[in-house]
C-alpha cells in the first residue's frame, strides 16, 4: 500500500502519531485556527482521555486522527502509514481495518438488526458472512446483547444502542478506537456499563483507546488525560484530573 513511511516516522509501539499537526477553518474572509504545531501519539494497548472546553478542537483532532478530515498542515500516521500519502480507497480501508469509532449518537443504520450493523466493518473488510457473523454474534454476547441480536436499533434502548456501537467498533479488532463523548446521552448508571464493556473489550484484544469526554470520572480510569486548551494538548498529573 501506498504511503509506507520509513523508520523515523514509526516509532515502536505506536498505533496512531500525529506531526505538527494544524487545522485551521475559513469562511469568506474568515479564518479560524483551531490549533497549530501539535503532537501526539498513542501507544499500543494505551488508553488516552482528552479534555477541554466545548469548542476546543477535541473532537476536530480525532477527526483529524481518523482520517475523517484534513489537516491544514502536519501530518497523521495510522500504523506507520502517512494518512495524506494514501488515495480515498486506500484510506477508507486502512480506517475500516486499523481504527474504530464510537460516537455520542450510535450512528447504526436503522434498517439493520444489531447483528447485521456490527457485521459489516468485517464484510467491507472481505471476510465471509458466516466467519463475520459469529465475530459479531460473540461480541455482542460480551456486551449482554445476545438475547437482542435480530432486533433493530428502534427497538433498543440507548444503552443498548451504544453498546452495539461498541461492539462495531472493535468488530474488526482495530489497533486503536477513537471515542467521542461516546457515553454522552446516557444516564450515569447506564454511561458507567457502557464505558466498562469498553474498558473491558479494549484490554481483552489490547486496543488502544483514545476518548474524548467532559467526565473526569471516567477519564482517570484511563493511562493517560491529556487537556487541549488554547491549541494546545498538555498531560494532566492525577491530582488535577
Amino acid at each position: 500500500m501506498a504511503g509506507l513511511e520509513g523508520p523515523e516516522h514509526v516509532h515502536a509501539g505506536e498505533v496512531v502519531r500525529a506531526e505538527k499537526l494544524a487545522k485551521t477553518y475559513a469562511e469568506g474572509t474568515l479564518h479560524t485556527p483551531v490549533f497549530n504545531g501539535l503532537d501526539f501519539s498513542v501507544r499500543a494497548g494505551e488508553t488516552v482521555a482528552i479534555l477541554g472546553a466545548s469548542g476546543a478542537g477535541k473532537s476536530t483532532l480525532l477527526h483529524l486522527l481518523g482520517g475523517l478530515d484534513t489537516p491544514t498542515a502536519g501530518e497523521v500516521y495510522v500504523s506507520g502509514q502517512k494518512m495524506s500519502a494514501l488515495s480515498d480507497a486506500e484510506r477508507g480501508r486502512l480506517r475500516n481495518r486499523a481504527l474504530g469509532f464510537v460516537y455520542q449518537f450510535h450512528h447504526l443504520l436503522p434498517e439493520f438488526t444489531a447483528l447485521e450493523n456490527v457485521m459489516l466493518p468485517v464484510l467491507l473488510s472481505g471476510t465471509a458472512v458466516a466467519d463475520a457473523s459469529a465475530r459479531a454474534q460473540a461480541l455482542l454476547e460480551s456486551v449482554g446483547l445476545g438475547h437482542r441480536l435480530q432486533h433493530k436499533p428502534g427497538e433498543l434502548s440507548g444503552g443498548e444502542r451504544q453498546r452495539a456501537a461498541v461492539a462495531r467498533a472493535l468488530v474488526n479488532r482495530p489497533a486503536c478506537v477513537l471515542g467521542d463523548e461516546p457515553t454522552g446521552n446516557l444516564d450515569e448508571k447506564t454511561a458507567a456499563t457502557v464505558f466498562e464493556q469498553m474498558l473491558e473489550l479494549n484490554r481483552a484484544q489490547r486496543t488502544s483507546l483514545v476518548l474524548v469526554t467532559h467526565d473526569r470520572r471516567l477519564a482517570r480510569r484511563l493511562d493517560r488525560v491529556l487537556e487541549l486548551h488554547e491549541g494546545r494538548l498538555r498531560e494532566l498529573p492525577p491530582d488535577e484530573v
